[in-house]
């Protein structure tokens, strides 16, 4: 067996180190709360209803659908939460691969275990947090070589449906060749979604993963059902060796797991921090501002969003973002409310933005997201930013009590002052949690938001 099937079968709670584990929980309370305003949007809705429709429950193989309770089977579940939390695009991410993992993985998993729950297989904390790791280690190993192997740029579901299927299988209990079969299966139904189609028309198709959760679940299950699959590419090939050979050895998920401060497209964020710091430094006011110019790397400025009509145009935009900043001076929950989406004056800051490819800040968007940021006052002054990368990545890391404050920022309008502390509580420590507790956790993921 290849060295990714040793690793999957043979991971133990004891082979995780400290610093793997704090990223871990820190994505486990940021993307509930993103889950929990993920819930209120038309497209996770719509999810909700359809995924009943598609992937029915049948007797003890069934899953609740994240933040609402509902019984599906296990994909079902799996591709109603992935499409809930990609419905607002505040959840982690990687940025060498241009994606995002954690909204892919963790209503896979969570529905697999609320499954085997069904059948009075417990679990706790330790165990989970096993299949965890695997989930994003894999996923981003695979999301590399696609990268790096494949012209178009294809969404995080092409990627995380491998990390999610042999993650998955573990969970099942499936032996090395199962688990090599279901990567393969996981990997040749997963999405091919060209991520820029998405990005030039936007609408809920987003980042692909509604399709690469259930794709991922799928292939578990059908391997342990004796299903075979071809060998995955990105795991099992000559052009994916060098990327899987310091294996367990240097921690992927740790070295480039990144969180969001603002609920829209990554590659906004350098430009909305900036517009931030120069407002605030220079004690700016929206109505004195003219324009502004963003110099940025050659995909950033694909982005639509001067005048977006939908949250998805939104969510793959700059200018509007940058503008909301500039006008309320913050980007979050309260922001994503209809109305602003016609406020006048964020509208014609919006509209007064442009948005420059710069050569320079292409080249250096290998491995960051690039932007620098001028400020242009009715009054004729400038106020110039120097290049900068976002903040969240780890280099520039987000303190906790900016994701605690973020968390609640989403969740407690949604969940209550209750639940939400109950749920940050928990999710923060989930990997020290026995089985009673872990399934308390569960509990707080999957229930209705009004329950």
């Amino acid at each position: 067996m290849s060295l990714f099937t040793r690793f999957v079968d043979e991971l133990s709670f004891d082979d995780l180190p400290p610093e793997l584990l704090a990223v871990l929980r820190r994505s486990f309370l940021d993307t509930m709360g993103v889950a929990a305003i993920g819930s209120t949007t038309k497209m996770a809705k719509t999810a909700l209803r359809v995924s009943p429709l598609l992937f029915g429950a049948a007797g003890n193989f069934s899953s609740r659908m994240l933040m609402d309770g509902g019984l599906v089977s296990p994909s079902g579940a799996a591709m109603a939460g992935a499409m809930t939390l990609d419905s607002v695009d505040a959840h982690d991410g990687t940025t060498p691969n241009k994606g995002h993992a954690g909204s892919a993985v963790f209503p896979s998993l969570l529905a697999v275990v609320d499954a085997l729950n069904r059948t009075g297989r417990r679990m706790g904390g330790r165990e989970f947090a096993v299949v965890l790791a695997i989930a994003y280690e894999v996923s981003y190993r695979a999301g590399q070589v696609q990268h790096s192997t494949c012209s178009d740029y294809h969404t995080s579901g092409a990627w995380t449906a491998v990390g999610i299927a042999v993650a998955c299988a573990k969970l099942l209990g499936c032996s090395q060749q199962q688990i090599a079969h279901a990567a393969g299966i996981g990997e040749y139904h997963g999405p091919r979604s060209q991520l820029m189609r998405c990005i030039d028309h936007p609408t809920m198709l987003r980042d692909g993963v509604g399709w690469g959760a259930p794709c991922g679940v799928s292939a578990a299950y059908l391997a342990r059902q004796g299903f075979t699959g071809a060998p995955a590419l990105t795991c099992d090939s000559e052009e994916a060796e060098p990327f899987w050979r310091d294996l367990g050895s240097n921690w992927l998920t740790v070295e480039h797991t990144h969180y969001k401060l603002y609920p829209c497209c990554r590659w906004a964020h350098p430009s909305i921090d900036a517009v931030r710091e120069l407002m605030r430094e220079n004690n700016l006011t929206h109505e004195q501002v003219e324009c502004v110019e963003i110099r940025t790397f050659h995909y950033a400025t694909r982005l639509a969003g001067h005048e977006p009509a939908t949250w998805d145009e939104f969510a793959y935009g700059i200018a509007f973002p940058v503008a909301i900043m500039i006008v309320r001076g913050k980007v979050g929950a309260e922001e994503l409310q209809d109305p602003i989406l016609q406020d006048p004056e964020i509208l014609r800051i919006s509209r007064a933005i442009k948005l420059i490819d710069d050569p320079d800040l292409t080249t250096r968007s290998i491995k960051k997201r690039w932007a620098a940021v001028t400020l242009v006052m009715r009054d004729g002054r400038r106020f110039e930013d120097h290049p900068r990368s976002p903040r969240g990545d780890a280099d520039l890391p987000l303190g906790d009590d900016e994701i605690s404050e973020k968390f609640f920022n989403f969740a407690q309008p949604v969940l209550g002052a209750e639940r939400s502390h109950s749920l940050h509580d928990l999710a923060s420590s989930f990997d020290k949690l026995d089985s009673d507790e872990f399934t308390n956790l569960l509990d707080l993921c999957l229930r209705a938001v009004h329950d």
